[in-house]
């Protein structure tokens, strides 16, 4: 028996609006995880660049390129200011007597970039750009 004056959702316009929710959710959760990955490359690439014009203005004044141990820096994850959960261990690799050399940024498997479709982000002294896992040009 129903009373013409009670008001309220039947049981399906309640499961109509819970699989609702549940579709955007999941359309809407990756795009934020993507969001979340490039901001922290970003980050992570200027913190590389940072670290190019550091490693530039050591060769000017030295005459060969020198690791981050070499040039002070003593993190080598990113953030470099210690601000956050690191992201990715930064490594560099000087060769040809301190004429070359190569910035790495690896993410850290545990950290939050963890699966980023583009995995290493390097630079050289030339200014050249990579990335393992994808292309420069959505990379960087």
């Amino acid at each position: 028996m129903h009373d013409k004056g009670e008001k309220g959702f039947t049981l399906i316009e309640l499961m109509i609006v819970v699989a609702i929710v549940g579709i955007l959710a999941a359309i809407a959760y990756p795009s934020y995880q993507n969001q979340l990955h490039k901001t922290k490359r970003a980050d992570c690439e200027s913190a590389l660049l940072s670290l190019t014009n550091a490693m530039e203005r050591d060769y000017t004044q030295n005459g060969a390129y020198r690791d981050m141990v070499g040039l002070g820096l003593f993190s080598t994850q990113c953030p470099i200011d210690g601000n956050g959960p690191a992201s990715y261990n930064l490594a560099t690799a000087v060769a040809n007597g301190g004429a070359t050399y190569i910035l790495t940024a690896t993410p850290i498997a545990s950290g939050p970039q963890a699966g980023d479709s583009c995995g290493n982000l390097t630079i050289t002294q030339t200014g050249l750009k990579g990335a393992s896992a994808g292309t420069v040009a959505d990379c960087w």
